[in-house]
Order: C-alpha cells, then structure tokens, then sequence
C-alpha cells in the first residue's frame, strides 16, 4: 500500500495484467453472477459502440485473440494459410467453449478475414448466440455516412433491445455516453502522463491496464485508472538512456506482452501507440445532445482518430502518423505490423514515404500474437537504438 496516497498501485497492475490473459473470462463470469438475467455482449476490434450496449443494460467484452494462453487446435480448418493470428484465436475461444460467458458478438468492418469470421461464427454458433455484423461507412466525407450510421445503431439498439428484454432509452444511451466519455479523458490522461513521463509508467503496465477494461465495467475501470494516475508521481522509477518512439500498426491484432517488454527493454521509450484503439476512438467527447445517438453517429465521421481501417481522406493517415510524432517529440517510430495484416502493410507503404520526405527514422518488426521467443526482434530493435543515439 502507498503510504502517501492510500493506492495499492501494485495490486491494481498485478489485477490488470491477469485480467488482460484470462482466457476464461472469470472477471465476465462474476459480473453475470452478481446480475441476475444480465447479459455480456462481446466486439471484436478495432471500434465497437460500447455505449449502445452498455445503455441495454449488458457487459461489453472486448476480444482480441487468446495470445498465447491457447494451442490453435480446430480453427485452422476454417481458414486458409494465410490468415492473421487473431481471426483463428477468436475462433478458437468459441470452438472450444471459451466463449460460453457471452450472450453475443458483434462484428464490423475491419479486412476480409475479420468480416468473414462473422459469418463463419453466424454458420457455427447462431443458434445459442446472438451474431451481428455492424456496418460502418467507409466514406465519411459523403453526406450520406452520418444518417447511414444512424440507421446501423438504431438497428442494432433494437436487436440489442430484443436480446436482453429491455427498452432502451435516449436517456439511456446518454449516461453511457457520459461514463465513457470519462473513461476516455481518464485514458487520455494517462497516455499524457507517459508522453510526458515515460519513465514512470512502462508501457507494458499501461497497455494491461487498459486491456482489462475489456472485462469490467467501465465504471470500476474508470476508478482504476484515475487511481493508477494519482499514484503515479510517488513512483521510484528511474530514467533511462532510451529513445522516444511512437508504435505503429497494432490497431487489431495485438503484440505479445513479453514483445512490448523488449521493446522497451532495448532501449525504447513509447510515448504513443495504437494499442487497443478503440477505447480511444474519439479526439474529443462525444456531444451529449437530444438525439444520442446521432451524437454516436456524428463523433464516429466527424471526430475519429486516423485508423487502417478508416478511410478518411479529409485527413489522411500518413499526415496523422507525422503529426503524432512531432506531438510526441518522438525520434522515431517502430512499425510493430501483425504478420499477415493487409490493412498494415498497405498503409505501411504510405506511412513509410511521408516519414522518409520528413526525415523521421523507422523500423519494421512484424509479429504474431501467439509469439513467445523475441530474440531476433531483440536484436533488431537494440542495433536501430544504438544506430540513433550513437550517429
């Protein structure tokens, strides 16, 4: 226990990185006990609106794979070789019975693979599982986008509304905007801090205590991270001969913790990432108006942070990629690309040519989440550190 603060900051983090690897789903499976008849609806990356489920009364779950907590057993025969890591991890949690906790799924628009498991989990699991796939304008510069997205949320609130037996109000959907709202600025305070202070908080620390906001109530999420935030600055946490980069290409799949601890371990200070972009989706609140949401609709075209899986050419994404580092005052970026990721790669191209013209220093390391030894990555991260600090 922090005898200044009262915070046990230790067990926060220690809570969160448990939660963040269970691929059982205890903390989900408590929630349901504690709340008779409730239902948990699980999403699946990059951006889902929490708040729509939230306001139905359910627990959102956020997927993103199993990591390496579990074997691909029966997966790979659904899907060809090529396929990225957490398409089959996800399917391996329902075909093993992971996923019982969960009343649903809902799936959007990310790559090819990530729309076909939807349907894959439709074919599969339909019968004892609510299935949805959620569609999302891939346009937002269309005066069309914003009232499509209205119409996609209004149906979702309805099925929504069916699964759990209970009618959802604006005023619903308005105190869900608000708590994750809150959730989002006190998120945003902490990727401050780090920014700022990187030497306080690892970014393995910040990524688990993120990630278990997955499988909580957003509310109890809230209060641990403006906890972790209070107790920050009591730290005794050294600096560290590193360099400052900004991490590129994990908005899906996400990287091993162990391969976030040589990244750091190698000489690198995070401070900015795309780890688990959705829980910061928005650049600033959502508005809460007379009509919610359209409020959802209109944050998610005119209000999102720049994605591979967003096509927004008001504001292309290489420019975002530039901004973020200067932001950061960051001397470089380290691509970390899931292997097999079209969307990455792609962009990668862009990326790449916009930071050459500006002269910003880059690596690629390509992983799979179900990775468990980094001695090459190692390598190839100290030798670009020590290019940088020794030139």
């Amino acid at each position: 226990m922090n005898p200044d603060n009262g915070i046990d900051l230790a067990g926060i983090l220690g809570q969160a990185a448990t939660m963040a690897q269970d691929v059982t789903f205890q903390s989900v499976r408590g929630w349901k006990a504690q709340h008779e008849n409730a239902k948990a609806i699980g999403y699946f990356p990059v951006y889902t609106p929490v708040e729509l489920i939230h306001a139905a009364g359910a627990l959102p779950v956020g997927l993103n794979g199993a990591g390496d907590q579990l074997d691909i057993q029966h997966a790979d025969a659904r899907f060809g070789s090529f396929i990225c890591s957490i398409v089959k991890t996800t399917m391996e949690l329902a075909l093993t019975g992971h996923l019982e906790p969960l009343d649903g799924m809902l799936f959007h628009s990310i790559c090819d693979s990530a729309r076909n498991l939807c349907f894959v989990y439709k074919r599969h699991f339909a019968e004892n599982l609510y299935v949805d796939f959620l569609h999302l304008p891939h346009n937002p510069s269309s005066v069309a986008s914003q009232e499509f997205l209205v119409s996609e949320y209004r149906r979702l609130k309805k099925n929504l509304e069916n699964l759990t037996n209970r009618t959802v109000t604006d005023q619903d959907i308005r105190l869900a905007i608000k708590v994750y709202n809150e959730n989002r600025r006190a998120l945003s305070d902490l990727y401050r801090y780090r920014q700022e202070e990187p030497h306080m908080l690892p970014t393995a620390e910040l990524y688990v205590l993120q990630r278990a906001g997955n499988f909580m109530p957003v509310e109890e999420h809230t209060q641990w991270l403006k906890a972790v935030r209070q107790a920050l600055p009591n730290r005794p946490m050294k600096r560290r001969d590193s360099i400052r980069v900004v991490v590129e290409g994990s908005f899906c799949e996400q990287p091993p913790i162990g391969f976030i601890k040589i990244l750091e371990g190698a000489g690198c200070y995070v401070v900015d990432d795309d780890f688990l972009l959705g829980k910061r989706w928005f650049t600033e609140d959502v508005p809460i108006g007379d009509d919610p949401i359209h409020d959802l609709a209109e944050s998610y075209v005119q209000r999102s942070v720049y994605s591979s899986v967003r096509h927004d050419w008001r504001k292309p994404r290489f420019l975002g990629l530039v901004e973020k580092v200067k932001a950061g005052k960051a001397d470089a970026v380290v691509f970390c690309l899931a292997k097999f990721c079209e969307p990455a790669f792609f962009d990668y191209v862009l990326f790449k040519r916009e930071l050459e013209k500006e002269g910003i220093p880059h690596l690629l390391i390509e992983f799979e989440e179900k990775m468990f030894t980094f001695d090459r990555a190692r390598t190839e991260i100290e030798t670009f550190v020590e290019s940088l600090l020794f030139e």
